[in-house]
């Protein structure tokens, strides 16, 4: 599809808003979470061979799907495209039908620009004790980012995976990009950034295109027009309180085109499900929490937590522990009550 309707920065290729709306009304409200198996601490853990952990993430996305989600955001690493990318592929086309078969469709994000910026193939170290995201990679490396003359092979890993799996409707959408700008690169993220979206636009996969609206401070106000002015649909985090976010919805509204919250859920910063999934359903706009099972990234502890830290008793993210019990028996009740009821509203609405 060709626009028209945002002249300037919009690459040609980008949906027009009427089909951006059509593929969103197609789809039952979206739910779902963040996605990393409890035995991975990172990208690349969960994806090498040597690590990829089919029965954890059948069971896992089993407990997914008993809440009534719907979707699940999952994140790939650029230094899995080589030397072998057959074999990456294979176990990406494994996990789609793992997902699939629990009723849950993936979306795909292809670079992150947050936590560390040193990446190596191989084994991966084991978590901090106590620490949020220890062994988190950004993809590509800070290095990479800045250097115009490394991107070859990102254009050939993006690209590469676009036109490998363009046309399966196990992916819900493609978020390009987590983050840009983070870890002190906001000065150095926005050509890589634009590149990345002409990148996807010459190879024109079937799916929708987003990058997350994260940071609307003023000295962001560069990458959110590119990030708003090249999605399909819009999507964006959000950690905050339930009026903040309504606040926010309203503003993105003003975008004309279909919301996705692809990041929130941090108890002890007052983002709770149970004051959150109403008022998404309220607003038909898709919710991805972060996190499902407490696992080697810890990411039930806070940001900032410190080596040795106890297991906090108000968890941050996450709402199952590895043996499946939930952390809050209440709070999984409510997601499940909450998402059957918001889909027979759609339903009836329809």
């Amino acid at each position: 599809m060709s626009d028209t309707e945002t002249p300037g920065s919009a690459l040609e290729g980008r949906w027009l808003a009427e089909g951006a709306w059509a593929w969103y009304r197609r789809r039952p409200w979206l739910v779902g979470c963040n996605f990393t198996p409890s035995t991975a601490s990172n990208q690349l853990e969960m994806w090498q061979a040597d690590s990829f952990d089919v029965p954890t993430i059948e069971r896992e996305l089993g407990w997914a799907a008993d809440l009534g989600f719907n979707v699940v955001r999952v994140f790939l690493h650029d230094l899995l495209w080589r030397p072998d990318p057959g074999p990456f592929l294979s176990r990406v086309k494994d996990f789609l039908e793992v997902a699939t078969r629990q009723g849950i469709q993936t979306i795909l994000v292809l670079f992150d620009g947050v936590w560390h910026n040193r990446s190596y193939v191989g084994p991966q170290p084991d978590p901090v004790p106590g620490v949020h995201n220890s062994r988190w990679l950004q993809s590509p490396s800070s290095p990479e980012v800045v250097d115009p003359a490394s991107w070859p092979r990102l254009r050939e890993y993006v690209q590469g995976v676009l036109s490998s799996l363009g046309d399966d409707d196990r992916i819900l959408m493609w978020d390009l990009y987590n983050e840009p700008g983070n870890e002190g690169l906001l000065g150095n993220a926005l050509p890589l950034l634009e590149q990345t979206f002409r990148w996807a636009r010459e190879v024109g996969p079937n799916q929708p295109l987003t990058v997350g609206n994260w940071n609307r401070t003023p000295p962001f106000d560069a990458l959110n027009r590119v990030q708003e002015a090249n999605s399909d649909v819009i999507t964006f985090h959000s950690y905050e309180d339930a009026d903040s976010v309504a606040r926010l919805i309203g503003q993105l509204r003003d975008l004309g085109r279909p919301l996705i919250c692809t990041e929130y859920l941090a108890r002890t910063t007052d983002s709770h499900f149970e004051t959150h999934l109403p008022l998404f359903q309220a607003a038909g706009v898709g919710c991805i929490n972060w996190g499902l099972v407490a696992g080697r990234t810890q990411t039930y502890y806070p940001w900032g937590s410190v080596p040795g830290a106890p297991e906090p008793e108000t968890w941050y993210h996450d709402i199952f522990r590895a043996d499946g019990t939930p952390y809050d028996p209440d709070e999984v009740a409510f997601i499940r009550e909450t998402i059957r009821a918001g889909r027979t509203s759609l339903v009836d609405r329809a």
